[in-house]
């Protein structure tokens, strides 16, 4: 009978956690738990940046438009000719996003047109769209077309 109460002692000792079990397995939890934690706000935070990075992208494309839509025809009569650095001068606009409050943010958008060939006529269009995000620095999308003459 002694034998079975030692074999069944000794089952209770080797089946309980040590102290030393708790804290590696406690910490090991708490990693999990704060790196799950941290993964969403990462995630958050790249789906925010996308947002601004789009809206500033929409802005530098309705000027890219607006550039295409103006009147070049050298060879028409009169000879016109809207697609001048001067018709485009900088703008600044409120990005397209949800707006709470002070979370309002500003993009600049800068046009540079150079002539690219005078025979037969051909223009580079190129717009700049310099936005914040949170506080981390100047962002800039860039957008470059070309475009000929009476199109």
């Amino acid at each position: 009978m002694n034998v079975f109460r030692r074999s069944s002692a000794r089952s209770h000792r080797t089946s309980a956690f040590t102290l030393a079990e708790v804290v590696i397995t406690t910490a090991i939890a708490a990693a999990v738990v704060g790196g799950s934690i941290y993964g969403y706000v990462m995630a958050a935070t790249r789906a925010e940046w996308s947002a601004y990075s789009l809206a500033a992208n929409a802005l530098a494309m309705q000027r890219i438009e607006q550039a295409r839509a103006a009147k070049w025809d050298p060879m028409g009569y009169p000879p016109a000719d809207e697609l001048v650095a001067t018709n485009f001068l900088p703008q600044i606009n409120i990005l397209d996003i949800p707006v709470t409050r002070s979370n309002v943010v500003y993009a600049t958008n800068i046009t540079t047109i150079l002539t690219i060939q005078t025979n037969p006529p051909l223009k580079m269009v190129r717009v700049d769209c310099y936005w914040q995000f949170m506080q981390r620095g100047l962002f800039t999308n860039s957008l470059v077309t070309y475009r000929a003459a009476d199109q």
